[in-house]
C-alpha cells in the first residue's frame, strides 16, 4: 500500500494552533489513514492509503481537523514517489557551500499560476535565492531564515495559494519515513 506525506501549515508555531502529535495520529487512524506516523512537532504526518485523489484527501483531513481543533490549517500531501522527485529536482543539489539546514522546501498545494511565478520571482530579496520546479519553490537563505530578506507576506500576496514550508533535513527525513512505510507492508 502506498505511502503518503502530510504536511500542515502553521501547526504549532509561536504557541498557536496546538496539536499534540498523538491526537493528530489518532486523528488520522480515525479516518482509515494506515499506520499513520508523525515526524517532529510541525505537522508532519507519514501513512498508508489507498486514496488516489489527493485533492479530495486533504480536504476531508482538513475538515477532520477543523471538526475536532476548531482551526483549519492547509494540509499539503505528496505521495513517496513524489517526494522522491522533489529531492532529485533540488537545483542546489551540485553547488558548493550549500548549508542543508539553510535550504527550504515550499510545497503548494496546486501549480502557480506563470504571473504568480514571474511575481514572486521578481521580488528583490537578495542574499537569499527562489527557484520554482513543479510545485515546489526552493529556497536558500545563506544567512539563515531568521535573518531573511525574503518576506513571507510577500510569498503569500504572489502565490495566492495555500503551501507550506520544510527545510531540507525535514524532507530527506519525510522520505526516509515514508519509504521505511512502504518497505515494510511489501515483505
Amino acid at each position: 500500500m502506498p505511502a503518503v506525506i502530510s504536511m500542515l501549515r502553521g501547526v504549532n508555531v509561536g504557541g498557536h494552533n496546538m496539536i499534540r502529535m498523538d491526537a493528530l495520529r489518532a486523528l488520522y487512524e480515525s479516518l482509515k489513514l494506515r499506520q499513520p506516523q508523525t515526524y517532529v512537532q510541525s505537522g508532519n504526518v507519514v501513512f498508508q492509503t489507498e486514496a488516489t485523489d489527493l485533492v479530495k484527501l486533504a480536504r476531508k483531513i482538513e475538515d477532520a481537523i477543523e471538526r475536532q481543533f476548531a482551526f483549519r490549517p492547509p494540509v499539503i500531501l505528496r505521495t513517496t514517489p513524489e517526494l522522491r522527485d522533489v529531492i532529485a529536482r533540488n537545483p542546489f543539489e551540485k553547488r558548493t557551500g550549500i548549508n542543508p539546514a539553510k535550504l527550504l522546501v515550499a510545497f503548494l498545494a496546486a501549480d502557480p499560476a506563470p504571473e504568480a511565478r514571474d511575481k514572486l520571482l521578481a521580488i528583490e530579496c537578495a542574499p537569499d535565492e527562489l527557484h520554482f520546479s513543479g510545485r515546489e519553490l526552493y529556497i536558500y537563505f545563506p544567512d539563515g531564515q531568521g535573518r531573511a530578506a525574503l518576506k513571507w507576506a510577500h510569498v503569500d500576496k504572489a502565490l495566492k495559494l495555500p503551501y507550506t514550508g520544510r527545510n531540507w533535513n525535514s524532507v530527506t527525513k519525510l522520505l526516509e519515513i515514508a519509504e521505511g512505510l512502504g518497505a515494510r507492508t511489501e515483505r
